[in-house]
């Protein structure tokens, strides 16, 4: 299983797609690392450098319909290679989610009102979460302030998850 949690990001922002994730003209790369140092070059967001706040981040929350667009693994594998194995949004596209279940990450979904709490709470200040994978929870600290929530996955989705994603669910079962 990878590992879950750390520094936070945030990105306050709804319909964050996959070209903004990892823009298009880099899907002819042929491996995860060529990806790396374009995570979110396109993202238009103000006061947003990729360059300066991806460094150290290892989680991301964002607002709703994170990864609609295309439908590519790319997304997902650009986030992974960057050590961002967790996002946390009211929802995601399908397709990205299951991608991210896919290649072993987790991608939470929680209610709006909680994001919002979370964006008030935290979304200014350095900010770490911590999962707890097998009770479904995340706390995130800043300081002195801590807050604990819990979510669901599917069943099948955390068994993807605590193999590390499908290939290697796959080679553990056939």
């Amino acid at each position: 299983m990878k590992p879950f949690g750390g520094n936070v990001l945030f990105l306050d922002r709804s319909d964050i797609n996959t070209d903004e994730i990892i823009p298009a003209r880099y899907l002819t790369e042929i491996s995860k690392e060529a990806l790396k140092p374009h995570l979110l070059e396109d993202l238009k967001l103000e006061g947003f450098d990729p360059s300066r706040d991806l460094v150290g981040k290892a989680a991301i929350v964002s607002r709703k319909n994170f990864g609609c667009g295309s439908s590519r693994e790319h997304a997902p594998w650009a986030l992974e290679v960057n050590g961002i194995h967790i996002v946390v949004a009211e929802n995601f596209a399908r397709i990205f989610r299951q991608n991210m279940f896919n290649c072993g990450m987790l991608a939470v979904e929680l209610p709006g009102e909680t994001i919002d709490e979370l964006f008030r709470t935290f979304g200014k200040s350095e900010t770490q979460v911590e999962v707890d994978f097998q009770h479904d929870r995340l706390t995130f600290k800043s300081g002195k302030i801590q807050k604990t929530y819990t979510y669901q996955l599917n069943p099948f989705d955390k068994t993807l998850v605590e193999a590390g994603g499908w290939v290697e669910y796959a080679d553990s079962k056939y």
